[in-house]
């Protein structure tokens, strides 16, 4: 069977395009698709349809009932990591920049995935270069400070991850004794805010703030530079304050929270009590953002 492609002369499809076209053929379709129907509507030809539908399978994009395809849990989790995310940075976009403004330095929005944290905005200017960060770029979350805040006010199974993935050393000051990570987090929750004193980067220090209501925190944010060490004390108010600022303006005043004890600095949101969840991920599937 020869495929539109090479009917008109252009180099074959790559996997990734005849993948992509497999799973466009549920767009604006039932629920649910045969093989056959999946051929008709990508233009695959009926082996490379199968085996690609098989693959997707495994990988939980898609689910195989019978006969029958359709979206599995893997695309249901994709779509509301990207729901989410939308969300969050909608919420937060014009409080980033306010707090770029009052401060003068670098402000990230940042999630855990993982033993990671994701940069989902990063507000600065030229005099900022120095800091290698980028929206969508990733860093480990035990030398940062936004990962430090946001594993500070998560479960500890998470905490307890990253530990075994690996403290390992990216400057002479990155934390790497296991109990000194563990006092790290202890004084995050304490003061409700984390520090990176060029742990992560030479010359690149950071104060962060946990993005939370009276459970697990779901993000952070941060500011950063070269050379701000001097300041941190100073500005991690702001960042507490932009943090709180983020959440009041995703859930509003809500109302009356079920009381929990605080730490120093921690913010209380009314109206919003989240599940224990090991991270961002998890907390997602049982989360309604929009």
């Amino acid at each position: 069977m020869t495929t539109p492609a090479v009917e008109a002369g252009c180099p074959p499809l790559s996997l990734l395009e005849k993948a992509a076209k497999v799973l466009s053929a549920f767009q604006s379709a039932g629920p649910r698709l045969t093989l056959t129907e999946v051929v008709q509507r990508s233009g695959i030809s009926r082996s490379s349809a199968h085996r690609i539908l098989d693959q997707l399978v495994q990988l939980r994009w898609l689910e195989r009932e019978g006969r029958d395809y359709r979206l599995g849990m893997g695309m249901l989790e994709l779509g509301a990591m990207a729901s989410h995310h939308n969300r969050l940075r909608r919420a937060a976009l014009p409080h980033l920049h306010a707090l770029h403004e009052a401060t003068g330095h670098l402000v990230h929005l940042t999630v855990l995935d993982g033993t990671e944290v994701v940069y989902l905005e990063r507000i600065g200017g030229a005099d900022d270069s120095g800091v290698p960060s980028r929206t969508g770029g990733r860093q480990p979350a035990y030398c940062t400070a936004s990962g430090k805040a946001i594993l500070a006010f998560s479960d500890p199974s998470v905490t307890e991850q990253v530990i075994r993935h690996g403290l390992r050393p990216r400057t002479p000051r990155t934390i790497t004794r296991p109990d000194s990570f563990r006092g790290e987090l202890a004084m995050a929750r304490e003061r409700g805010v984390a520090f990176d004193h060029e742990e992560g980067f030479r010359g690149v220090f950071c104060v962060a703030a946990p993005l939370r209501g009276a459970g697990r925190a779901v993000a952070a944010i941060s500011v950063s530079g070269n050379g701000v060490h001097r300041e941190l004390e100073r500005i991690a108010p702001a960042v507490r304050g932009c943090a709180r600022s983020v959440w009041q303006a995703m859930f509003g005043p809500g109302r009356h929270s079920e009381k929990q004890a605080q730490p120093a600095g921690a913010v209380a949101a009314p109206g919003f009590s989240q599940p224990s969840m090991d991270n961002m991920m998890e907390w997602l599937r049982f989360s309604e953002w929009m």
